[in-house]
């Protein structure tokens, strides 16, 4: 007996030294490199390998030091609050991780220099016209990846919802095009991987913050991308998700803690009444359904208010700025995550980065509640949200009803007129970005009926109004659709954008004459209009909607443009005594469009439903 208990305790030593001397394997460690000369010298470092807490990490680099090692639940994860001394020379230095006095694994870890070119991270203003394109759906320019191993859904282009197989190769062959056009600024909706089992195409279930999905490309190809951009003079802007990510995210099955995810007995969706968020007299109820809610099935709510979380996310969007070299953010459903987290985000990235924007996603109807999100020492409730730019949701509903409609108090153009005159609301307007449609919605010359006349007057309002205009693509070629049936029906494939398409649409001879029609006018618009400063910078005076014809002026460093859009079926002579101090110190008229030109006018006829901008001298 006493023999058998000896051997029993021999086997279970010799087991247990086993399993000691057993390699950890260090699988993952986000941000995935850092660099040295940051604002911040503070870096907190995601660990992840099976039993990685049961470890001591040890860092042996002049300048790095581990301030704190932080355990959460699950015993595969660490995270390394780290010290970045101002004097860190760029290398890569070891992570040793020991149990007890063995070495039980390392990982490399590289801290580069910062790129100080003077032009990058410089933003976007109105002076910009930004370009918002789908990449799947914009053009597929490497057919090698339209199936990738590992990714769960395939290339289908029969299916409306389904991948259809553009990516980055498609976007950098069409720079060229955007340039042509005229925009200045391009963004894309999320490029980050997706491995969703379907309707992945879209980009916003993300399972990896920090890979480009392999099916649109690699993290260098991105970055290839946004060097090519800047090289013809376009600026790039990330679609970044803070809300929610993919439930099929690495941590899926292995919460790093309990209080990861917002979670609730049973699926809970949000309410998506983001105005309880600002509401005074919002109930506590309405107000954790708004953020605690899920967006999706597929779309698991991060929780923000956990610190851990909230340092992921902001080192993730510091990480992409200085790998990628972007020019701004755009940043999905803004008033879903906690308020106060994305407050310090904007906090940290003004840090690094003081002349950086992000533009918001509040999608509002009324213009009080969008300013509550943009910068201002107005909100009854002291909130500052430090966010540079907002999206005109209102101007945007205004848009697609204005010229559908006979005017008179209640309706036509006059709607523009009304949402404007509530500017004072805004602490800058300029800083909003505004547009007539996006993925998201109908498409504008669906929503305009197909009509070309209607379509100009939008295109030449967005490009005069004040702001930062910006078009969906495929608007320069009249591409319509409404969500009646799918999302997809308002993102289908650019036409030509894909080898064996019938034509090609980004060139002249694959678009039909109405298309050029349109393409030619929003063409010359856009260029006229980056050479303008009155357009891009100038104050705005408009006058009350008179016969059908709004008016209104943009002035800048004395020079002055005059719009007048004419929403009547019929022609209208429009006297302009009304507009005398406005017109005062000119006496010549130049059409932008036409080039006719006017000596002294006292009245200008206006053909049916077009618009009229003029340059005076």
């Amino acid at each position: 007996m006493k023999i058998k208990i000896l051997l029993l305790s021999f086997i279970i030593t010799l087991c247990g030294g086993f399993l000691y001397g057993q390699k950890i394997k260090v699988e993952r460690v986000d941000p995935p490199s850092w660099w040295i000369d940051m604002h911040n010298s503070h870096l907190q470092l995601l660990v992840y390998g099976n039993g990685i807490s049961e470890t001591r990490p040890v860092i042996d680099y002049h300048g790095v030091t581990i301030k704190e090692i932080i355990y959460v639940k699950s015993p595969n994860y660490l995270f390394l609050n780290l010290n970045i001394a101002p004097y860190t020379k760029a290398g890569t230095f070891v992570i040793v991780f020991y149990k007890g006095r063995k070495k039980m694994a390392t990982y490399n870890y590289t801290l580069d220099k910062r790129n100080h070119i003077p032009a990058l991270h410089k933003g976007f203003d109105s002076s910009d016209i930004i370009y918002l394109l789908m990449p799947d759906r914009f053009a597929n320019g490497d057919t090698t990846n339209d199936n990738m191993p590992g990714m769960l859904e395939k290339i289908n282009r029969g299916d409306p919802n389904g991948r259809h197989g553009g990516d980055i190769k498609g976007i950098e062959e069409h720079l060229s095009y955007l340039k042509r056009l005229g925009v200045t600024a391009i963004w894309s909706t999320p490029l980050m991987e997706n491995n969703m089992p379907q309707y992945s195409y879209h980009g916003y279930a993300m399972t990896d913050y920090y890979k480009i999905d392999p099916r649109f490309g690699t993290n260098d190809d991105y970055r290839r991308l946004v060097a090519e951009a800047h090289a013809k003079g376009l600026k790039i802007i990330q679609d970044m998700v803070f809300n929610h990510c993919g439930t099929n995210y690495f941590w899926k099955n292995d919460l790093p803690t309990s209080d990861w995810y917002n979670t609730w007995p049973e699926f809970t969706r949000s309410n998506y009444h983001g105005g309880v968020v600002s509401d005074p007299h919002a109930s506590g109820y309405d107000y954790r359904h708004m953020v605690r809610g899920w967006f999706d099935r597929s779309m698991a709510d991060m929780n923000q208010d956990n610190p851990l979380v909230a340092n992921y996310l902001i080192q993730n969007s510091i990480w992409w700025i200085e790998y990628a070299g972007i020019d701004g953010i755009r940043q999905d459903t803004y008033p879903y995550p906690y308020k106060d987290f994305m407050a310090k985000w904007m906090q940290r990235i003004l840090e690094e980065y003081p002349d950086f924007n992000v533009v918001g996603e509040a999608w509002f109807s009324y213009p009080a509640a969008v300013a509550y999100w943009l910068e201002n020492d107005r909100n009854q409730d002291g909130y500052h949200s430090h966010l540079t730019n907002v999206f005109d949701f209102p101007l945007m509903f205004a848009i697609n009803k204005a010229f559908n409609e006979p005017d008179n108090w209640e309706n036509g153009v006059i709607k523009l007129y009304e949402v404007l005159s509530q500017d004072f609301v805004y602490s800058n307007p300029m800083n909003l970005v505004v547009f007539a449609d996006n993925h998201d919605k109908d498409r504008l010359f669906y929503d305009l009926r197909k009509n070309l006349n209607k379509w100009k007057m939008a295109m030449a309002f967005l490009m005069t109004t004040r702001g930062i205009p910006q078009i969906y693509y495929g608007t320069e070629i009249l591409m319509a659709g409404n969500k009646s049936k799918s999302d997809g029906n308002v993102r289908k494939d650019f036409p030509g954008g894909w080898p064996g398409d019938t034509r090609n649409a980004f060139e002249a001879q694959g678009r039909t004459p109405e298309q050029n029609d349109a393409f030619n006018f929003l063409q010359r618009l856009m260029h006229w209009r980056q050479g303008n400063k009155a357009v891009q910078y100038g104050s705005l005076t408009h006058y009350i909607v008179e016969n059908g014809v709004y008016v209104y002026f943009r002035k800048y460093a004395g020079q002055t443009v005059m719009v007048l859009l004419n929403n009547n079926d019929k022609a209208v002579d429009v006297d302009l005594k009304r507009f005398a101090n406005d017109l005062k110190g000119y006496t010549k008229a130049r059409s932008v469009i036409t080039h006719r030109s006017w000596n002294e006018p006292n009245n200008i006829n206006i053909p049916a439903k077009s618009p009229l901008i003029i340059e005076l001298y």
